[in-house]
């Protein structure tokens, strides 16, 4: 890559980052409503999201053969628990994922 398409690739990437940070800022600002539809996505979206991750983490685990997906349900209920207990996604997710790699570095090893 020449050294003036480094630049138009570095320029780009700003120029996409820059519209997709201030184009919702500037399409609904703080001093009219929010449309309903913009509402009702930013309530169903996040959990959506978090359903499909879940399916795509878990869509390779085999029931049948290895450890039986056992670290896997460890760690997704030690991230759930977390979640109800303390309401931190953070702490949740981190720690989940922590445990997870913890099972399989030294207890399913």
């Amino acid at each position: 890559m020449t050294f003036s398409q480094e630049l138009i690739t570095i320029a780009a990437v700003v120029a996409g980052t820059m519209v997709t940070r201030f184009l919702p800022f500037v399409l609904f600002p703080a001093s009219k409503k929010t449309p309903p539809l913009i509402a009702f996505l930013g309530q169903v979206l996040p959990p959506a999201v978090m359903g499909m991750l879940v399916i795509y983490s878990l869509k390779d685990v085999s029931l049948f053969a290895g450890q039986h997906g056992l670290p896997e349900f460890l760690a997704g209920s030690l991230t759930v628990l977390l979640q109800l207990f303390t309401r931190n996604m953070l702490l949740a997710v981190a720690s989940g994922t922590v445990g997870y790699m913890l099972l399989v570095q030294y207890v399913f090893a």
